[in-house]
């Protein structure tokens, strides 16, 4: 045989390979200039910066790193990965799915207890407006519920609200604080009906001795740049039923990465529908698995922090602290007490400030507040992306007598007591001294305006 005619014999056949090597020299598509604009957005100073620069270089980083939690073989174990598994240990939950922002647990939480076109789900009236939002988004009808002066969902007006479209309630822990789960949780079972726990605003508290989150079917949270924990934008589904975690897990992974499969059939009726992408990237995961392992320290802090203001405060008349649903589950980020008249806040928080403690009130003409919901004007203009688009509007919701007008009035407490709120943010890096003058500095302006000894609710 020729050489010709050799080099022409396929490789199967014992001929020689077209191309046996690469020569090209690869270079990672993620390198040194990736890591150092993430060094920068970090804040480092300069010189820093140039420290970091030196002490990297391309040959160290191979092919690079991949940042998303696509390819589940690189690395073998991702933070994407970690991140679940320190969610279940800390939460003790057996499912864990960690998504790219609260909104994104929210909506695969309503996806997965069975919220759309027909369905209502009831919200607290003082929460922020993703809550609601994410029952829209699954085309299902938010229903809301007043609050008590704990500023959370009032069990005593829920019952009231269910009708035979309700699927699920939403409590949401708002503020630091937290909602009265033992009697929504009764209610909710009683009817049947699904809990979809938001704990955005207060990841770590407890109920009861127990983690929010755990309570109800499913729980959702928020570990982002706006919260107690985050870097960026992430979030968190928790959950100890399987078929819930699968039909969250389907909606944030329409590529099916989940299942043991990828690509089969479904096992089981309603296993498979259309999904989104509501992975949490590798980037964020790796920040906020460390975030995650800092928050029992972090909630510790803030706790000890408001309980020490609040056991110095007194009474006075005029003055009603906020409820406390479990004083020992509270996180406590924000002291909250509602003045007896308008003039009364105002004059408070403007004393308050003066005397360098941050205070704010809201008072009847506030801005627009998407925290409360008759300012939620996406959810309660009813707009939908397009006419078509309205879940309030749609047959499967007309069909069975669906009917919701929303207007200022539909939840008087929550009028009242949002607008009539002095809100102190504390810090949880707080001395002790620093509670001492804070406590001192309250009782020195409540004092000033009100008299002691007021028949209000104790602080504690």
């Amino acid at each position: 045989m020729t050489t010709e005619a050799r080099d022409q014999t396929l490789a199967l056949h014992g001929g020689p390979q077209a191309f046996h090597q690469m020569n090209g020299a690869a270079q990672p598509k993620i390198g040194v200039a990736e890591f150092m604009s993430i060094a920068e957005r970090f804040g480092f100073t300069p010189a820093a910066l140039d420290r970091i620069r030196q002490a990297i270089s391309d040959d160290d980083l191979g092919s690079g790193p991949n940042l998303a939690r696509y390819a589940t073989s690189f690395p073998p174990e991702t933070k994407g990965a970690a991140f679940e598994a320190l969610a279940r240990q800390k939460f003790g939950v057996q499912y864990a799915l960690g998504v790219n922002s609260g909104t994104s647990a929210l909506h695969c939480a309503m996806v997965a207890v069975g919220v759309g076109p027909g369905t209502e789900v009831i919200v607290p009236a003082i929460g922020y407006y993703a809550t609601a939002a994410a029952v829209v988004a699954a085309k299902g009808v938010p229903i809301f519920c007043d609050v008590d002066a704990s500023l959370h969902l009032d069990p005593t007006k829920l019952e009231a609200l269910i009708t035979p479209r309700t699927v699920a309630v939403a409590p949401t822990h708002v503020m630091g604080s937290i909602c009265n789960m033992g009697p929504i949780v009764e209610i909710a079972r009683k009817h049947n009906l699904k809990v979809v726990e938001d704990c955005a605003q207060s990841p770590g508290g407890k109920f009861g001795g127990r983690y929010v989150g755990t309570w109800g079917d499913i729980g959702c949270f928020s570990i982002s740049c706006y919260k107690i924990i985050g870097g960026g934008e992430g979030g968190l589904v928790i959950t100890n039923d399987e078929r819930l975690w699968e039909r969250a897990s389907q909606l944030a992974e329409c590529g099916g990465l989940w299942r043991p499969d990828r690509f089969a059939p479904p096992r089981y009726e309603g296993e498979l529908f259309n999904g989104l992408n509501y992975r949490m990237s590798e980037l964020e995961a790796a920040v906020d698995l460390v975030q995650l392992g800092k928050l029992d320290e972090v909630v510790r802090r803030y706790h000890d922090v408001k309980l020490r203001i609040l056991r110095q405060l007194r009474s006075f008349a005029g003055i009603t602290p906020q409820t406390l649903n479990d004083a020992a589950g509270e996180i406590g980020y924000r002291l909250v007490f509602y003045p007896a008249t308008h003039e009364l806040g105002q004059q408070i928080a403007a004393a308050l400030r003066a005397e360098g403690i941050p205070a704010g009130y809201r008072g009847p003409n506030g801005r627009p507040d998407w925290h409360v919901y008759s300012d939620m004007f996406p959810i309660t203009l009813k707009p939908g992306t397009m006419p078509t688009d309205r879940p309030f509007d749609l047959p499967e919701y007309q069909e069975r007598d669906g009917h919701v007008e929303y207007a200022k009035g539909l939840c008087p407490v929550a009028d009242d007591l949002f607008n009539r709120s002095v809100t102190i943010p504390l810090n949880q890096w707080y001395s002790e001294t620093d509670c001492d003058a804070i406590a001192a500095g309250i009782n020195k302006v409540l004092g000033a305006f009100c008299p002691l000894g007021g028949q209000e609710a104790a602080w504690l």
